[in-house]
């Protein structure tokens, strides 16, 4: 059977979910109040995979995971750094239409998306990308095009990033005013039987806005309007007062800039120098999973999230869908919401066009 998905709504039937390193992962560090913190945060986060995928299995979907070692030697690169455990597969895998892209490098020479072949597949990945992606890529590359040279014009190219409404595909920016128009040019003519759209997030797409079903979507306050790219559409704007849920956070983000939160030791300097310089470089900006917009659609009817928002349920029990909560305790250490650990690779359906008046 051939994967394919069009809109994001459409029934999920396959999906990858992220994996972290184990807590034995963490034995060099010598603090040992630090290494217990990272033996917790790593015990903790598998935990609560497993408590997904469970959830996930309730809906008869079929579930693929990335390889991590042990070693941690094994993920030291070229600039001394450890590299970050794949938990967060969709921020560099997306799956547009029957076509997959694990987008691990980009290669400047290349002009044109040119899937690889069976027989090279795996070859041409690094050896932490081998051991990490091996298992999936080799799954999907039985009955899809898997694309992994990829030109510099995908470069961040994934699903954290890339909205799919069937025939519409929407870009969103990596900063605020960002020009997107070389990249959707090039998408156009590689992929001409999309409209491509940019949309000024400035920051991954899921972490802004979703779309939750056709007619509703729920954003942040601060993005633009959604009268051109989704007009007539409903959309659920979060209050702010949600940042007093992680006033913490807000304490700890003077002096780390933002990028994890471990709570109960937002003041223990200690810690804080011991993680941030061996992990401080693998998350990004916890601000863009505080609010509530990073859900899993399960299909048109249930959706799945990571911790309650009366206003987000609201405007889910209007539109007739069930909201299922399953816990992530530390997606503002690892920055990584529900949509964003996951990567859907099968969902049932074909593509539909919402706006047909675009032509």
């Amino acid at each position: 059977m051939t994967y394919s998905v069009y809109q994001h709504w459409d029934p999920l039937k396959v999906c990858v979910v992220g994996k972290s390193y184990a807590p034995g992962f963490y034995h060099f560090i010598k603090n040992v109040q630090a290494r217990t913190v990272m033996e917790q945060i790593a015990q903790e986060t598998e935990e609560d995979y497993q408590k997904l995928i469970d959830k996930l299995k309730e809906f008869d979907i079929k579930i693929l995971r990335p390889n991590v070692v042990d070693d941690y030697k094994f993920y030291i690169q070229q600039d001394g750094k450890i590299r970050p455990p794949p938990m967060t597969p969709r921020d560099y895998s997306i799956m547009l239409g029957s076509n997959f892209f694990l987008n691990t490098f980009c290669d400047e020479n290349n002009t044109a998306c040119v899937p690889s072949s069976p027989d090279n597949l795996i070859g041409k990945l690094n050896d932490m990308d081998r051991k990490t992606w091996k298992d999936v890529v080799e799954h999907i590359g039985k009955t899809n095009p898997v694309y992994i040279d990829v030109p510099k014009y995908l470069e961040n190219f994934g699903a954290a990033m890339t909205t799919r409404i069937g025939k519409d595909m929407y870009i969103g920016t990596q900063y605020y005013d960002q020009d997107l128009s070389y990249k959707i040019s090039n998408l156009s003519q590689q992929f001409s039987e999309y409209r491509w759209h940019g949309i000024n997030t400035g920051g991954h797409s899921d972490g802004t806005y979703c779309p939750v079903t056709p007619g509703l979507i729920i954003s942040l306050a601060d993005v633009p309007t959604y009268s051109d790219t989704f007009p007539n559409w409903e959309v659920v704007y979060l209050p702010g007062q949600s940042w007093k849920l992680v006033k913490p956070f807000l304490d700890l983000k003077q002096k780390n800039q933002g990028k994890w939160w471990i709570p109960g030791f937002e003041h223990d300097q200690e810690v804080i120098d011991v993680v941030e310089q061996w992990l401080g470089h693998w998350t990004g900006y916890v601000e863009e999973t505080v609010f509530d917009v990073n859900m899993l659609i399960i299909d048109p009817t249930n959706v799945m999230v990571f911790n309650y928002n009366k206003q987000v349920f609201d405007a889910l029990a209007r539109h007739g869908i069930t909201p299922h909560v399953v816990p992530f305790r530390h997606r503002y250490f690892w920055d990584g919401g529900i949509h964003c650990v996951t990567s859907d690779l099968h969902r049932e359906g074909t593509m539909q066009d919402y706006f047909p008046q675009r032509g």
